[in-house]
């Protein structure tokens, strides 16, 4: 169980893929609109199920409770060992 309070993502399909427009690339026509909100959870639910949260600019919006505290995840991939190398090749050539 989820309490009232608790930061959550939830998630809502604005379009379904036979909703959207029809000069969208294939791959995207295929897929639904959806739309991912963070907020405040108006009522205790559980994960799955239909829920209303208040975002941190206080708009109200309705979705599927998808997740609990929400990591922001930037996804700047792996590391890549050769950017060390072009950094100090970069900072040499700016300081020398």
């Amino acid at each position: 169980m989820v309490k009232a309070g608790t930061w959550v993502e939830i998630r809502n399909i604005i379009l379904e893929a036979n909703e959207r427009a029809t000069n969208l690339p294939e791959d995207t026509a295929a897929k639904p609109l959806i739309m991912w909100v963070k907020g405040n959870l108006i009522q205790d639910s559980k994960i799955g199920e239909p829920v209303q949260v208040q975002t941190a600019t206080g708009r109200l919006e309705s979705g599927i409770l998808e997740k609990i505290e929400p990591v922001v995840d930037l996804g700047y991939g792996q590391f890549v060992a050769e950017i060390l190398e072009i950094r100090a090749k970069v900072r040499g050539a700016l300081n020398g």
